[in-house]
């Protein structure tokens, strides 16, 4: 005779699968994540060709290996969106259980 109900520790399960579904999604299209990503992958490219100038690329610049400063560079602010991201996690804002919260005032019954 025991019968399975929902209680309350089902909803929560429920609950909290779905907030972390909305969560995971939330960290993979952070902007940080894309952004350093990005910075990180141009920079490693620019930095092996400044790594490999030939001389007449470094005179056309007078002198300035510019390729690996600018490379490095990139490495470095892709490196802090990465590290930043990492140290601050996206917060998603928790829901509402109660649909009727922002409803409005609510006018006296009976008058």
């Amino acid at each position: 005779m025991s019968e399975e109900t929902n209680g309350p520790d089902d909803e929560l399960l429920a609950q909290t699968a779905e907030a972390e579904k909305v969560s995971a999604a939330a960290r993979l299209f952070d902007v940080r994540r894309v952004i350093g990503g990005l910075f990180v992958v141009y920079g490693l490219i620019v930095t092996l060709l400044g790594i490999f100038d030939s001389p007449s690329e470094i005179d056309k610049a007078q002198g300035v290996r510019i390729n690996l400063w600018m490379g490095l560079a990139m490495l470095a602010l892709g490196a802090f969106f990465l590290l930043w991201l990492r140290w601050r996690p996206t917060q998603v804002p928790a829901t509402k259980a109660d649909p009727d919260a922002d409803a409005g005032p609510r006018e006296p019954v009976g008058n």
